[in-house]
């Protein structure tokens, strides 16, 4: 295809795509059990071929990708080709940062509309691209990324409704390049223990897990012409229900193996009344300031409930209003004993260093036995390079080390679309007396004989 017609297709599809992205928001997703007709082959273990340098682009560099832009640069075998940015303060800052702080040569800038991004994956020396932007260009930009040639790696959420799940999945799978939802909290030391322990039968049989996201986040509504309040304040004028499901759910899904032996079934959701960013905006704000404008309907505490194929449960909470100290949960249980998060805590019936009845909070006698290899080879490394303890590097360092040595990514499309569907899902179940509702098979059943995350060694 001619690189002029390849751009004016580019556009026509993102327009597309974010159009539909408005329009998919404001409404309820009504069959979401119905699995459309395959239009490709899966991509459960998809492998590239190896690339002895990996050529990046960036999209959205201004909180989260400045900072991936950073890690980046310190990685063997990647090259920052390009970057894109609709704000010219942060797209210079990210430039400057490679030039003058790293010594690499400046990557081509792309600035001047939504649509600037089009122009970047019009080149043909980009292999992957790293999407960090507002919650609504995710699949429209994971889209054109793929239909363009190139591997999308994602920020959370993936996407927004039912049917970008699916479009992003079907593109994935006509187009047999990666989508991957760029999950960092997978790469924590705990959780990397916690998946060792648990493929090693420490926890028994598994039963049931708990997930959250709880951050009190109302600062954020003083971001009101950039940065991530900017736009996220606004979804919780739009959605109640659990907004941001995936840093508690990606790990413990891990865990058991969904879509790898397990999927999710079905769930069912609840909120609590919406007041405290209202009342945030009443203390903090003038009566006529555009935040006291808004009507918050998002509730302050939501709690799903989810069941799996094989019976087991998974309450997840998402909680950014309440003043409360931050969690994940992060809590696994088995027939043998628990682990929980937010503080480390184990109980074991057998194997353990006390009592099932009481909690041992030391830790490092269980880092030295199970610590998880990827961290063991890599987590002073991560720490030095930092992004939330270490995690965010070390998930780019393994997306790298991955595509360079012809390996499968450690989360894939289904994944992505599985863990982030929970808060369309919950939105809907919240409007109708807490209805429980299917969670779509993304896999199209191949979640029946998908291998399950192994505890790789590198």
């Amino acid at each position: 295809m001619k690189n002029v017609n390849r751009r004016d297709f580019l556009k026509a599809a993102g327009a597309a795509a974010a159009a539909s992205v408005v329009a998919g928001c404001a409404s309820s997703n009504q069959n979401s059990n119905i699995i459309p007709k395959q239009q490709g082959r899966s991509v459960i273990g998809l492998v590239a071929p190896k690339m002895d340098v990996v050529r990046v682009g960036f999209i959205g560099v201004g909180q989260r990708g400045y900072g991936h832009v950073k890690r980046m640069s310190h990685i063997e075998g990647a090259h920052i080709v390009a970057i894109c940015d609709t704000h010219d303060a942060v797209l210079e800052k990210s430039a400057s940062y490679l030039v003058d702080e790293r010594g690499l040569p400046k990557p081509e800038l792309y600035r001047g509309s939504d649509l600037a991004y089009q122009d970047m994956l019009n080149r043909d020396d980009i292999d992957i691209v790293i999407i960090s932007t507002p919650w609504k260009w995710h699949a429209p930009m994971a889209i054109d990324t793929m239909n363009s040639g190139k591997h999308a790696f994602v920020e959370v959420p993936l996407a927004l409704t039912v049917e970008e799940m699916w479009q992003i999945v079907d593109t994935a799978e006509r187009t047999q390049k990666n989508c991957m939802m760029m999950e960092n909290v997978n790469y924590g030391r705990d959780e990397l223990m916690v998946l060792n322990m648990v493929r090693q039968g420490i926890f028994g049989e598994l039963l049931h897990a708990e997930a959250a996201y709880i951050h009190e986040l109302r600062w954020q509504m003083k971001e009101i012409e950039h940065k991530t309040g900017s736009w996220r304040t606004h979804w919780h004028t739009k959605r109640n229900g659990n907004l941001y499901p995936t840093h508690g759910l990606g790990p413990v899904s891990q865990y058991m193996n969904i879509n790898r032996g397990d999927r999710f079934d079905y769930l069912t959701s609840m909120s609590s009344p919406a007041l405290g960013r209202a009342a945030y905006a009443k203390r903090e704000f003038s009566a006529d300031h555009e935040r006291n404008q808004l009507n918050y309907v998002a509730g302050d505490m939501n709690t799903t409930m989810i069941k799996t194929i094989k019976g087991r449960s998974i309450v997840v909470q998402h909680d950014t209003t309440t003043p409360r100290p931050y969690s994940r949960h992060n809590l696994i249980q088995g027939t043998n004993g628990v682990f929980a998060g937010f503080p480390n805590r184990i109980a074991l019936e057998q194997g353990g260093t006390k009592s099932f009845h009481e909690w041992d909070h030391d830790m490092e006698s269980w880092y030295k036995q199970y610590d998880h290899p990827l961290w063991i080879k890599m987590g002073k490394e991560a720490e030095r390079n930092g992004g939330h303890g270490g995690m965010d590097f070390l998930m780019f360092w393994r997306m790298i080390y991955c595509l360079r040595n012809g390996e499968p990514l450690d989360q894939d499309v289904y994944d992505g679309a599985a863990w982030s569907v929970i808060s369309p899902l919950s939105v809907q179940s919240v409007a109708n007396r807490s209805e429980s509702l299917s969670i779509p098979d993304f896999t199209r059943g191949a979640w029946q004989t998908a291998a399950p995350l192994g505890i790789v060694t590198v």
